[in-house]
Parts: C-alpha cells; structure tokens; sequence
C-alpha cells in the first residue's frame, strides 16, 4: 500500500508542475516527507531532479550558454556542497523538544525547523508580486551561483534565484532555458554526491525499490502533463500549492511530520 501511495503522489506532484509555477522538487520533497524521514526525503527528491535534469539536457543542452554556465555553475558547484554538507550535518543533531498528543510523540528537530523555515519562505516569496519581476545584473553572476548552490544543496530549492539571477544576461529563450538546465544539473551532481556519502546512515539502500518507483512515477507525470497539459500558471492553483507548502512546513517544523 505504500508503495501505491507513493507512486501516486510522485505523479500528482509532477503533473502539478505543469499549472502551480513551482518546480519538480518544491512539491516532490514535501510528499516525499510523508512517507521518509526527511533528510532522505530531500536526498530522494534530488536524486529524481538529477535525473529528470539528465533528460532535459538531452533535449535542450546544445543550446547552453557555456560561458555562462562556467561563471555561475562554478561557484554553485562549490556553494551547493556546502549547503548539502551543512543538511547532512544537521541531521546528526539531536532532538530540540519533543512533546505528547493523543499518546503519540511528536519530535521537533534543528533540521526539521531548518528545512521547515526554508519551505515557508520560498513558498510564501513565490506568492509576492515583485519576486517574479526581480532581477539582478550581468556583473552578479558569480554571487547568484553562490546564493542558488546553497540553497540548492540545504534544501533543493534554486530555480527562482537562478532564474532572477540568468534573466539579464540577454539569452535567447532556448538558450536560457538549456543553460538554466546545465547550471541545475551540476548543482544537482553535487549536492547528490555528498546526500550519498550519507546513504547508508538515512537509509536509501533500504528503500531504493520504493525510490525507483516514485522515479518511475514522477517521470510517467511529467510526461503525460506535457503531452496533454497546457504549460500554464495559474493564480488559484499556485495560491493553493503555496498554501499547501506552507502548511507541511509548519508541520515539518512542530515534527508532526
């Protein structure tokens, strides 16, 4: 029964990519927390951005912006090993409180409270007006690489920074979105490299059938929203996922997940 539920979510939440605005792994990692604890649960979900990013590359990454891609993938790489080192870290802490309800423990975590922050805020900016119009100068690259390779490796989330930081560069449409493309990508093969270091202690060895199907799922969602589905965001549909986002870090953060 997991498994079904799992598979189910992984697809919903890729095929919401398609109305919500928001990325693959700012819904995935939330439904992920459902079912594994949640330093796994963002391992898991980089593990299904690195390779839906692997596809995208073989459609689009001819038309990448290497340039570009050096000067803001180069600091990225670095910044996202240390945000992803920084997760790993906090997930060895132990608990800050913890607490009883209806006889059940609930646990509240530094990672938990970290991870929950982090949701909440980025959720809560996508909803403000002048965040989709920010924008940064050509001469910020190299700080924008830093700033959305942290992020990318805390937490997963990197899309909105990159993309605020890419948007002045002058890239054609292809072109910025096969560079934006490459830049994840690598920030991705970082920030997965050291979750893997990790593996065994967060347990994906024991739960790679599981990993695979959700893989498998969010792929099959992907696929068939972009076949039938309209790319478009609307504002009722992004309202309720944001809201929605902002109640699992709410809930992440009192440890009810």
């Amino acid at each position: 029964m997991e498994i079904i539920l799992i598979c189910l979510a992984a697809f919903f939440a890729s095929l919401l990519t398609f109305f919500s605005g928001f990325g693959l792994g700012t819904i995935l990692m939330p439904v992920f927390a459902l079912f594994f604890p949640l330093e796994m649960a963002i391992a898991l979900t980089g593990v299904v951005h690195l390779l839906n990013n692997f596809f995208k590359m073989y459609l689009v990454g001819k038309k990448a912006n290497w340039r570009i891609v050096l000067k803001f993938g180069t600091p990225a790489v670095i910044s996202a090993l240390i945000g992803a080192w920084l997760l790993m870290s906090f997930s060895e802490t132990s608990e800050w409180l913890s607490y009883v309800i209806g006889g059940k423990v609930f646990s509240i975590t530094p990672i938990k409270v970290l991870v929950a922050f982090l949701m909440f805020g980025f959720a809560f900016l996508e909803l403000m007006p002048f965040i989709k119009n920010l924008e940064f100068a050509k001469n910020k690259l190299f700080i924008g690489g830093v700033i959305s390779g942290f992020f990318g490796g805390l937490s997963g989330h990197q899309g909105a920074l990159r993309s605020a930081f890419l948007i002045k560069c002058g890239l054609s449409k292809e072109s910025f979105i096969a560079t934006g493309v490459m830049i994840s990508t690598v920030i991705d093969i970082s920030r997965v490299s050291i979750y893997f270091t990790k593996y065994t202690s967060i347990g994906i060895e024991e739960n790679i059938n599981l990993l695979l199907a959700a893989v498998l799922a969010a792929f099959a969602g992907a696929l068939i929203g972009k076949k039938l589905l309209k790319k478009i965001t609307t504002n009722f549909v992004q309202i309720t996922v944001a809201v929605m986002i902002m109640l699992m870090a709410v809930s992440i953060g009192l440890g009810i997940v």
